[in-house]
């Protein structure tokens, strides 16, 4: 058994006074105008706070994707409130939106998003390269967000000799180096066969305990499901219940 990886965030003491990470309050979104519109959202209230996985179910075109672009601050909604780590995102600028998700937010998509000429330990060091991080932290920090995923012992290999669930580790571990609050998943299993979502999923169930994370994923895949703390249920820009 794999010893556990060292944190790469300092576990925070006392969380009982801070607000919520996420915060929505009938937040809507809407594409578009008269007939034509389309409401990808509609009211959706929503707290998310402590080390959970949160897993956001629904069907194709249920608003799954609009709900996590607004919270991840890609998008902004068209009514409602939206807050993210305290801070009203519509009141924010571009900038400010811009360093949120870099300093708070980590991504992982369907799609790897690996670039493919360089290594997994070059692809996980990107974003740490563009903010300029030091580079002797910048090789710790992503030794051990490789550690954390299993793959310390890939970190020289490029994405085709990587498999599909080792790419979207090399991912995860990519949107871990930035030491997130906020893990924001899109489907990132849809690419990947039921044996090796489930392995990766499970990666995730582990790295939200051991980070002290808050991780929102969109599935539509009801057996990984399993291993949140909680579900939503995503039906027609509509969070219907709560399991």
């Amino acid at each position: 058994m794999r010893e556990a990886a060292a944190p790469l965030r300092s576990q925070p003491t006392n969380q009982t006074a801070d607000p919520p990470l996420v915060e929505l309050r009938a937040v809507t979104r809407t594409y578009g105008r008269g007939r034509t519109a389309v409401h990808a959202l509609r009211g959706v209230d929503l707290s998310l706070s402590g080390a959970k996985l949160v897993v956001i179910r629904g069907r194709s075109g249920s608003g799954k994707s609009t709900l996590l672009n607004i919270v991840g601050g890609l998008d902004l909604p068209t009514g409602g409130t939206a807050r993210v780590a305290g801070r009203d995102l519509a009141a924010m600028s571009g900038r400010e939106r811009v360093l949120l998700r870099r300093d708070t937010v980590g991504f992982i998509f369907q799609s790897f998003g690996l670039i493919p000429f360089l290594s997994a330990a070059e692809n996980v060091g990107v974003p740490l390269r563009i903010s300029a991080a030091d580079a002797r932290e910048r090789e710790e920090r992503v030794r051990r967000a490789l550690d954390l995923v299993g793959l310390a012992s890939h970190a020289a290999h490029r994405p085709a000799e990587l498999s599909g669930g080792q790419q979207q580790r090399v991912a995860i571990a990519r949107a871990l180096v930035q030491r997130p609050r906020l893990l924001v998943a899109d489907e990132p299993t849809g690419h990947l066969d039921a044996e090796t979502a489930l392995l990766v999923m499970r990666q995730l169930r582990e790295i939200v305990d051991t980070e002290s994370l808050t991780a929102l994923v969109a599935t539509h895949d009801a057996q990984l499901a399993t291993l949140a703390d909680t579900v939503l249920d995503l039906r027609d820009g509509r969070l219907l219940g709560i399991d």
